[in-house]
């Protein structure tokens, strides 16, 4: 058993709580939710795990050290004593990015140069040495600056986990994965559930919903910073993936059908699908929200419609709203979940939802509307 670590999880704000109930899910015992963000504690197989499993979180960080700093002094004295040896070797290239919100150490370069020089200083008093070549794995290290409380951390991740790896191809307005993930999760899918999206764009609410109702863990076919890492052994990554692998489920009756009007949009839902292993699951042919109609008695829509100030201009998106309020008809088992910015969504649709919440979508502020009563 390896040593127990403290892990940060940055998440979408809105879907902390979705998040905290996967990690618990996954294994980990003790999860705290904060804005933006998810507390975690483990081992090195968790650690792993989270990383090839997560589908709604950002990265997974490992936390080195926390503490309150409103000087320069304090900030480099604190960043100092923290056993950066533990991980970064004299050959190591060690980065550092990082955020300050609402305090006084505002100047993000100025806190990156004295967090980086409190850092050779620890490892020069270390190793000996004089210079670092930094010609070695990488070690990213991320600071984080909320009111004067600062936390460091090391990424384990390398690309932010939304990145699955088949979607190389985007439309012009793409769903992150994280986000769709989550939109998924809280419509729920289920191994027998039929998904429409009359919207697909690239595909990716599709496909997500795909990996998940074939419980296929996300980062399975994706390469992580920490696989380099030299504390961590080798057969943890063996052992998470074959663990991920041995937990798919196959041959389920899941179906996702998506259509566009875009050409383009149908041959990239299925080319990411393909990409995904899940081209089995989902389909995709040109279609106009005006002709949309779903075969099934019992079916789930899930979709993220063209806003305004995105991909059409106001009007056009307003009257795209009022067509889906009269072809999303309000039966028993059909529901709908939509994903927009427009305060009037509800009116233009036609019904109040039966529950909303809030969620961003980039830097653009949503609601989630969500209708599954009957009307």
């Amino acid at each position: 058993m390896s040593e127990n670590i403290n892990l940060v999880a940055p998440c979408i704000f809105g879907i902390e709580s979705v998040a905290a109930d996967e990690f618990k899910r996954m294994g980990f015992t003790s999860v705290e939710t904060q804005n933006g963000r998810v507390l975690l504690s483990g081992d090195y197989n968790m650690l792993a795990r989270a990383n090839i499993n997560s589908r709604f979180c950002e990265r997974i960080l490992i936390n080195m050290g926390q503490f309150t700093a409103v000087t320069f002094t304090e900030l480099f004295d604190n960043v100092r004593a923290i056993e950066w040896e533990r991980y970064i070797g004299k050959l190591d290239a060690f980065p550092v990015t990082g955020s300050s919100i609402n305090s006084e150490l505002h100047s993000i370069p100025d806190c990156q140069k004295i967090i980086k020089k409190a850092v050779v200083e620890r490892l020069k008093s270390k190793y000996g040495v004089e210079w670092f070549e930094e010609t070695g794995p990488e070690y990213k290290i991320k600071f984080s600056i909320i009111k004067n409380e600062v936390t460091v951390m090391i990424d384990t991740s390398g690309e932010g986990l939304h990145k699955r790896g088949y979607r190389k191809n985007s439309n012009d307005a793409p769903l992150k994965e994280t986000l769709a993930a989550a939109m998924c999760d809280i419509a729920r899918i289920y191994p027998d559930t039929k998904l429409y999206d009359p919207f697909c764009g690239s595909g990716t609410i599709l496909i997500e919903a795909a990996l998940m109702a074939t419980k296929t863990a996300p980062g399975l076919r994706r390469f992580f910073a920490a696989e380099r890492f030299s504390a961590i052994p080798k057969k943890v990554w063996q052992e998470e993936r074959m663990r991920a692998q041995d937990s798919i489920i196959h041959n389920i009756d899941f179906s996702a059908q998506g259509y566009d009007i875009d050409e383009n949009s149908v041959e990239l839902t299925l080319a990411n699908a393909k990409k995904a292993g899940v081209e089995k699951y989902v389909k995709a042919a040109i279609g106009d929200i005006k002709d949309f109609s779903a075969k099934e008695d019992r079916f789930l829509l899930i979709t993220n419609p063209p806003y305004g100030e995105r991909l059409l201009d106001v009007k056009a998106a307003e009257e795209l709203y009022k067509i889906m309020g009269n072809r999303f008809i309000r039966e028993q088992n059909k529901k709908y979940f939509v994903i927009n910015p427009h305060d009037e969504f509800e009116k233009l649709f036609g019904a109040v939802a039966d529950k909303r919440r809030k969620l961003y979508n980039g830097m653009i502020k949503c609601n989630y509307y969500m209708y599954f009563r009957n009307k």
